[in-house]
């Protein structure tokens, strides 16, 4: 006996960005009904040995809220069930803690361009106790050798204090990007360019496909836990964020954190800012598309999370000019024009 179905994916060859894990994988269910899709949520990556996202009209309960409207006797919103049974995952891989100590020596700092700059290469030139107040909070360090000498390694580190990823960019004297990197490829590229055996930690992270996992500076949230956040795509605008509008000590100041790029804005890395009220800031795009598109996520990440507050901040948009976007400008490119000393809470 077959079936016939009022919801179903899509059949056409268009994928849409996966809720979740951010790529451009997911296939979103349609109303044979009224021809239209579903809300953004309903949908399915196609990433299944890795992402495994599926949120089925059908075993969620929308189907029975929709049929429940149409006889007039239902007016509520569907609410996403949060005991929803989704297939394990694989255990993630970390890195080894040691390896962030590594970037973290001293002597480091006096090549890292990116801290140098700010100390003495910027307009308005940062106190070396902030500076090292900084790089302290977000365990900023530097690549001491290598192709990639003296650049800047952003750690992303868990609210477990897992580190799951460690970023490294290399900057110019205007802290422009010169060239981005990560620490678990350089390492790999010597191994073999050395002819080595690759670590067995090594060999593990790099089968995990999902490696910028969490949020850059969430390991700070267990330590300020009433601040409102501020939430921006870059590791740099949220270290600029912090330099210019001060540090999390007083609980109604801004934590600043960063979540990588446009597309990294996913619901599985803002879980950890249940309860929370949070400031998006995202960077200039023509047409305003990623204003628009953080717009949408922050509506459906309130209706995911109740009790948190989503905020898309449209400074950026109302003040910047058509050069501006093409370029792709973000907060930090308009703040480091100023002298942050007017910008800290007196």
């Amino acid at each position: 006996m077959n079936i016939e179905y009022r919801y179903k994916l899509e059949r056409t060859s268009k994928k849409h960005l996966c809720p979740d894990c951010g790529k451009r994988r997911f296939v979103r269910y349609i109303d044979e009904k009224t021809g239209g899709e579903l809300p953004e949520e309903f949908g399915r990556c196609d990433r299944e040995e890795t992402c495994q996202y599926h949120l089925n009209p059908y075993t969620s309960g929308y189907h029975k809220m929709i049929w429940k409207k149409e006889q007039g006797n239902h007016l509520g919103i569907w609410q996403p069930n949060p005991n929803q049974k989704k297939k394990p995952r694989p255990k993630p891989v970390f890195y080894p803690s040691q390896l962030l100590q590594k970037t973290l020596k001293p002597e480091g700092y006096q090549q890292n361009t990116f801290i140098q700059n700010l100390l003495t290469n910027v307009n308005f030139p940062f106190a070396a106790k902030d500076i090292e107040k900084v790089i302290s909070m977000y365990y900023l360090g530097t690549v001491c050798n290598g192709y990639r000498k003296g650049a800047i390694t952003f750690p992303f580190i868990d609210k477990n204090e897992n580190v799951r990823t460690i970023q490294v960019k290399q900057f110019d004297k205007t802290n422009h990007t010169k060239g981005t990197d990560f620490l678990h490829s350089i390492l790999e590229k010597h191994y073999k360019r050395n002819h080595k055996t690759l670590p067995e930690w090594l060999t593990a992270y790099l089968k995990q496909d999902k490696r910028v996992s969490c949020l850059f500076g969430e390991h700070l949230l267990n330590q300020y836990p009433n601040n409102p956040i501020a939430l921006v795509e870059a590791p740099k605008t949220a270290i600029y964020g912090t330099l210019y509008f001060g540090f999390p000590e007083q609980p109604e100041n801004l934590l600043w954190l960063a979540v990588y790029n446009l597309s990294s804005l996913t619901f599985e890395k803002c879980k950890a800012l249940n309860r929370r009220t949070v400031y998006l800031f995202p960077d200039l795009s023509k047409n305003g598309h990623a204003f628009n598109q953080w717009s949408v996520k922050a509506k459906q990440f309130e209706k995911q999370m109740p009790g948190t507050t989503f905020k898309v901040s449209d400074f950026l948009e109302k003040n910047a000019i058509e050069e501006d976007r093409n370029k792709g400008l973000d907060l930090a490119d308009f703040l480091i024009k100023k002298d942050w000393k007017d910008f800290r809470p007196q």
